[in-house]
């Protein structure tokens, strides 16, 4: 990710050095347009507007807005100074997005909205690097820059289709928040916890502890499921298959005490218990689907196992179900 900035930046640099270049060969031959005029406009002193047009043709580029040597828009002191604004950018980004992270961490109420932050420290913190380095250091004229600005979209355009696609796709995830980082959301195949949105991907961990990095272009392009939407809980679902002949009243009842009593269970929203019948393996059963909320995200696959020893330890102690 580093590595893509500073590629990005050195283009940046490379098509503004191009740009100057052409920029001074069309001023020059302006001006020895001009010369050529004076010459045949004055036709009694053809060697003397030759010696003129030579020693003022810095004060008919003044005159004319052309733009100023390259060497006084691109130099070694300029380009150190470059260096240097993206060294402490980067340290300052880095230092202040683990200190918000942390800062989130100490605050679980509101460990969502604060992380919601980090994303665009990261952005906003990049997009204000380069132009700070692009109007505070080289300083090129407005109209160079507009002629920078064309140049580079046509040739980063076709150079890096692929790298601008993620680049506008993180940009619209900022804006858009169809997630936010800490949310759990499910994006093809894969399932985890978002721990990072950058500027051409997003990582997510997944439940058996794997870093996912998952292109932002895919991220706009694929159907997204988000299971808590920037809240601290969600939905957990379990499924038990019982004997027919249960008394669906009294398993209810059961079941729901036993899901009240979790240590991870959260109680401000609904705990639910639906059956329906199924066939499997030839033989009917009564299939129990068990929906409840988690206090905290994290604890996901934690209240699951705990709400399903739960539920069969009192299967078993009543009755219900047997061993075998």
């Amino acid at each position: 990710m580093k590595l893509l900035k500073i590629i990005i930046l050195l283009v940046l640099l490379s098509s503004l050095g191009n740009i100057y270049v052409n920029a001074q060969a069309i001023s020059s031959l302006q001006i020895d347009s001009i010369g050529l005029a004076i010459n045949e406009s004055d036709t009694l002193g053809a060697v003397q507007a030759d010696s003129t047009n030579v020693s003022d043709r810095s004060s008919l580029r003044e005159r004319m807005g052309g733009p100023p040597p390259l060497s006084e828009i691109i130099s070694i002191p300029k380009i150190l100074w470059s260096i240097l604004l993206i060294i402490i950018g980067y340290l300052g980004i880095r230092i202040t997005s683990r200190a918000v992270e942390i800062f989130a961490e100490k605050n679980p109420r509101y460990r969502f909205t604060i992380k919601g932050v980090v994303p665009i420290i990261k952005i906003f913190g990049w997009m204000l690097i380069i132009i700070m380095i692009i109007a505070g250091i080289f300083r090129p004229p407005a109209a160079t820059i507009l002629a920078f600005a064309a140049s580079i979209g046509v040739a980063i355009g076709f150079a890096s289709q692929d790298i601008l696609k993620n680049i506008f796709g993180g940009i619209t995830i900022l804006f858009d928040r169809p997630f936010n980082v800490g949310d759990k959301i499910e994006i093809g195949k894969y399932y985890g916890e978002v721990t990072e949105i950058g500027l051409r991907s997003t990582r997510l961990v997944t439940p058996d502890d794997s870093m996912v990095t998952v292109p932002n272009s895919e991220l706009m392009n694929q159907s997204l499921a988000n299971s808590n939407s920037g809240e601290s809980n969600c939905q957990v679902v379990t499924e038990m298959f019982l004997p027919v002949s249960i008394n669906t009243a009294e398993i209810r009842e059961l079941v729901y005490e036993a899901v009240s009593v979790s240590k991870y269970v959260y109680l401000n929203k609904p705990i639910t218990i639906l059956f329906a019948h199924e066939i499997k393996e030839r033989r009917s059963y009564m299939k129990m689907k068990v929906k409840a909320y988690v206090f905290d995200i994290r604890d996901e696959f934690k209240f699951k196992s705990d709400m399903t020893e739960i539920i069969m330890k009192e299967l078993l102690a009543k009755g219900i179900i047997r061993e075998n």
